[in-house]
């Protein structure tokens, strides 16, 4: 099993979460973030004022998906929110030694 943590743009969320029921992900996990990478942020001006807008808003998702579905969530990820600008986002891969479900009980891809 893999956690598939991706950070992207707010306004594509819904569309990365349809791709992903698509191809049979269960669940997910979304979080509210702020952060920079190579945009740095940007200038705005507020009744006269110029200030510095250093970490921008962003999605955090999170979905554990057995290897096999690995591959195609991937690019659902990537397909849905890619708009081909700067700040489109970043995908994290990491591995998942055990999972279990705290209603039931079932461990591993059951309680996926």
């Amino acid at each position: 099993m893999k956690l598939i943590t991706a950070i992207i743009r707010p306004f594509k969320l819904e569309e990365v979460r349809e791709a992903l029921t698509q191809v049979g992900v269960s669940g997910l996990t979304v979080t509210e973030v702020k952060g920079y990478g190579r945009q740095k942020g940007h200038t705005e001006l507020y009744r006269g004022a110029e200030y510095v807008v250093d970490l921008l808003p962003k999605i955090k998702i999170e979905t554990v998906v057995p290897e096999n579905l690995l591959d195609s969530a991937l690019e659902a990820i990537t397909a849905a929110a890619r708009t081909d600008k700067i700040g489109d986002g970043k995908i994290f891969v990491s591995p998942i030694d055990q999972v279990l479900r705290i209603r039931t009980g079932e461990s591993g891809k059951d309680a996926l």
